[in-house]
């Protein structure tokens, strides 16, 4: 990623090729990281079931950018006691969102936006596994009779950090119901932006234009939550 633009509106340093492996060999094994990389639209809908074939949708030239979270202990418990020793009984963790399109000529069309609002989606339905995963790279703390136990992990909220002048993404954010916190615009420039989970949110999702058609992994979830609870 050399573009200087790309850059400053991702907050990103230039990396040289060995950097770049690193990054990418670091994002495989760590348990606090999640990516995925976002393509072009596929020429029709998926049927659900149908099989994903490896260098099709996914090709290169189908590669329009990336989206990506960080898990992160809360910052209000930084300064505890038990946060040097591997956390406490209902610990919390934030989830730090980027988000980027590559490509200059296919922002503002909304990809953006379907990628950010599925991802969300995503990390909602598997938060579950995605914490119990991060919690195994955590310490863990000695119980009574030496029986070591592994503490649970909950989401406090998600965020993202934008520069103040980008605000395309800081309308992307806002759109999808992400607030500006009181602090304002930090030492670097940009704006903080949280969302938390009100419980509706996947139900909420089906009023999105590109998830009405029913096709594929988004409306396998909208299926599985229209369900009665007993049933689930």
């Amino acid at each position: 990623m050399q573009d200087p633009a790309l850059q400053a509106a991702t907050a990103s340093e230039p990396l040289s090729l060995e950097e770049e492996y690193a990054m990418q060999r670091s994002w495989r094994g760590d348990r606090d990281k999640l990516t995925f990389i976002i393509t072009s639209p596929l020429e029709s809908p998926p049927n659900m079931g149908d099989a994903t074939h490896a260098g099709v949708a996914d090709a290169p030239e189908k590669m329009i950018g990336d989206i990506n979270l960080f898990l992160l202990p809360s910052e209000s418990e930084n300064d505890s006691p038990e946060s040097s020793t591997g956390g406490s009984e209902g610990s919390q963790v934030i989830g730090e969102i980027e988000i980027m399109i590559a490509r200059p000529d296919l922002r503002r069309q909304g990809f953006g936006r379907a990628a950010l609002i599925t991802f969300m989606g995503y990390l909602v339905f598997y938060w579950t596994s995605l914490y119990s995963e991060y919690n195994l790279g955590k310490p863990t703390q000695m119980w009574p009779h030496g029986k070591l136990a592994q503490m649970p992990y909950e989401l406090e909220y998600f965020r993202v950090k934008i520069h103040q002048s980008n605000t395309g993404s800081i309308r992307l954010f806002e759109g999808v119901g992400f607030q500006k916190t009181a602090e304002g615009v930090n030492y670097f420039g940009e704006v903080e932006l949280r969302w938390k989970d009100d419980g509706g949110f996947l139900r909420t999702m089906r009023q999105e234009d590109f998830i009405k058609a029913k096709d594929g992994w988004m409306a396998m979830v909208l299926k599985y939550v229209d369900k009665e609870p007993e049933e689930q």
